[in-house]
């Protein structure tokens, strides 16, 4: 039986890409080491990796890529205003809304790990 599924990003700055998902969307740390951090949210978990560490296979010990993270909120707007007035989101893809249900802002995360802040909408007939 399975209990728990969590994405861990693989990072060349674990402390960086850590530091953004703790401050942007306020996660807690449940477990933190030099190589490792463990973020949480109530249900939700995100882990953060070292991607040169010797429990990796030599072989893909490289930094996250083609990866998008979706992070569902009840006011992209509010978030979207909150995060770029930080100035601490770089900004990929502008705030729309999209006809097939969802508002959203597609931010880059240290080491160019995509995350789309997404508030659902109803959808366009």
């Amino acid at each position: 039986m399975i209990t728990s599924i969590y994405p861990v990003l693989m990072s060349t700055d674990v402390v960086a890409t850590t530091a953004f998902f703790r401050d942007a969307f306020a996660l807690e740390t449940v477990f933190e080491s030099d190589w490792y951090v463990s973020l949480r949210s109530g249900a939700f978990e995100l882990a953060v990796l070292d991607a040169t560490h010797e429990t990796i296979p030599a072989a893909y010990r490289t930094a996250a890529t083609g990866l998008l993270v979706n992070i569902e909120v009840d006011d992209v707007d509010a978030e979207y205003d909150r995060l770029t007035r930080r100035g601490d989101a770089t900004v990929a893809q502008d705030l729309r809304s999209e006809t097939f249900g969802q508002r959203h802002v597609i931010l880059v995360a240290p080491g160019g790990v995509l995350v789309d802040v997404i508030q659902p909408i109803p959808a366009q007939a």
